[in-house]
């Protein structure tokens, strides 16, 4: 027998654990089988016997070095703390302007737009019925909407998220307005939060406007363009959400953005850019749950994988390539119309484990975001639940504050084991976009989402005032958000002039040079989307233009 002092400490540590073992057993009787929602068993107590720190720097290491498992920065949010980007999208531009202007004042510190239902299906505010309009996101149609919605806001010194799929035609206004205003693309920081279209197909459906192939093409553009014109903007930012909200586990979407992520660098590769150029502005946005512990496993895990495919897959040699950067929103899948204040503290344990897991950039949804749009008010309880963590709670004041932790390190390595598990099996069906083609992806997360979905419904799952709790009441919240059917018309009536009054012959030309570059292997095609939002072509045209030259998205239906 080893009799070194460690071997010694070990031993007396596993004999100590059979006689709480027998404690234990005699006490609870049969055991129930525990495990998180990715399908990791979890055991009653961890001890030194589950992880060894004698591994230290090769599980863990410091914040700002390899493995990046405690953070990608040195200071983490001690030295800054995460950036608090709230998503708004109502109305009219107007509308916008004076919620995102309200929210800044209540502690915001940078600013995410998301455009109405009808935008994201590819369609001007004139191609469908009044009552649609502005109900879930902002009518921006051309770069004046642009403009009116970003009035007074100084988006040349903070960050802008656009939730704008491609071919990034509020990306394209947000260029076009910013020329206006004399502000240097130089200046221009944020991300095109919703440039993912591989999520878009396998999840999110209504975002899928171009075909696959037409999509890739114009990703590819849309970095290179990026990359040469305004390096502090984000052009890829792979998105996880989607995937974990339409049912995948924690682990699964770990794996499949990922995997997302490997086949957007290779493109890019396959291009000819090199990946310390491209890789430094690649971002990811996930979804938060309230599976506390193994949500900051996953971050955890997902810091150190990419690091090593970073910089041993792709070559790449800047640390800044090796950096995961994310963006985390609480989960809007957890959430309840039932009982909706109990979404508070569902959204606060979101939270933490967002920032225990070394986030970037956070959204805290409102309670009542499961019903309707947030209401002015129920927005900067979201902000505050953000002020309340981080000033009230301290939990800026210690890096990884979790690290070290028995249970937490074993999560984070059997999480690791489980994620490149699931990115070696895509990788034997050919890379995500295959993969994606064939079908395999959208399967094993219908798998999954029904899984859980009969966890719910027989109980195991328990959904506080949902499946049990119930007779504690049904708490009133605001009613749905409905923009006055007169203020709406008259934006549909002052675009409808606005088209009459433009250069047509401008805009003619504008189209003729996008639908050429999208026949085309030499031209940039968001080149030609920024030249045509200078040209007053509406987001409609724009993409009903692409549709044609390109094809339009048709998710793959899985029997």
């Amino acid at each position: 027998m080893d009799t070194s002092p460690k071997q010694l400490h070990l031993f007396e540590i596993e004999q100590s654990q059979k006689v709480w073992q027998q404690n234990y057993n005699a006490q609870i009787g049969e055991d129930k089988h525990v495990a998180n929602r990715s399908g990791l068993k979890i055991k009653p107590i961890y001890s030194p016997l589950d992880w060894d720190s004698d591994q230290y720097i090769k599980d863990m290491g410091f914040p700002g070095e390899m493995p990046f498992t405690r953070g990608i920065y040195p200071t983490m949010h001690r030295g800054r703390t995460w950036t608090q980007r709230q998503l708004i999208g109502l109305g009219r531009p107007q509308d916008y302007n004076k919620r995102v202007l309200s929210i800044l004042k209540a502690g915001a510190s940078a600013i995410s737009l998301i455009p109405c239902n009808s935008g994201f299906r590819g369609l001007d505010c004139d191609e469908v019925p009044l009552p649609l309009l502005g109900t879930c996101g902002t009518v921006i149609n051309t770069t004046q909407h642009m403009t009116d919605s970003l009035n007074d806001v100084p988006y040349e010194e903070i960050s802008t998220a656009l939730n704008d799929p491609s071919p990034f035609t509020l990306f394209a206004f947000l260029l076009s307005a910013a020329k206006r205003r004399g502000v240097p693309l130089e200046k221009i920081s944020g991300t095109s939060n919703q440039s993912d279209y591989i999520s878009h197909c396998v999840a999110n459906h209504m975002f899928f406007r171009l075909s696959l192939s037409g999509a890739r093409r114009v990703l590819l553009d849309h970095i290179e363009f990026c990359t040469k014109n305004v390096p502090k903007w984000n052009p890829v930012s792979v998105v996880g959400q989607h995937i974990q909200q339409a049912g995948a586990t924690p682990a699964e979407a770990m794996a499949f953005t990922l995997s997302t992520a490997i086949q957007y660098a290779e493109d890019c590769i396959d291009r000819g850019m090199e990946p310390d150029d491209f890789l430094p502005r690649f971002t990811f946005f996930f979804d938060i749950s309230i599976s506390f512990f193994e949500e900051i496993a996953k971050f955890r895990a997902g810091r150190k994988i990419w690091a090593r495919l970073t910089r041993d897959r792709f070559g790449a040699k800047d640390p800044r390539s090796w950096r995961f950067k994310f963006h985390g929103q609480t989960s809007g899948a957890d959430l309840t119309m039932q009982q909706p204040l109990n979404n508070i503290a569902r959204v606060g344990v979101q939270a933490m484990a967002g920032i225990f897991g070394g986030l970037q950039s956070l959204h805290t949804d409102s309670y009542d975001e499961a019903i309707t749009t947030p209401s002015e008010e129920t927005a900067k309880i979201a902000i505050a639940t953000q002020n309340i963590l981080r000033e009230e709670a301290h939990l800026c004041d210690v890096i990884d504050p979790l690290g070290g932790s028995y249970y937490v390190e074993k999560m984070t390595n059997q999480m690791e084991d489980e994620i490149v598990s699931i990115i070696d099996r895509v990788d034997r069906a050919g890379g995500m976009y295959a993969a994606v083609e064939a079908g395999i992806i959208q399967r094993d997360i219908g798998n999954s989402a029904l899984r859980f979905q009969s966890k719910i419904e027989n109980g195991e799952q328990p959904l506080v005032g949902v499946n049990c709790y119930e007779g504690e009441g049904n708490w009133a919240s605001p009613p749905p958000f409905r923009p006055p059917p007169d203020t709406m018309q008259e934006h549909v009536d002052h675009f409808l002039q606005f088209k009459i009054d433009r250069d047509q012959g401008a805009v003619n030309s504008a189209l003729e040079n996008l639908a050429r570059a999208a026949n085309s292997a030499n031209e940039n095609i968001f080149e030609k989307v920024v030249m045509a939002a200078d040209a007053e072509v509406t987001h409609g045209e724009i993409i009903a233009c692409l549709r044609h030259e390109m094809g339009a998205g048709d998710p793959v239906i899985i029997a």
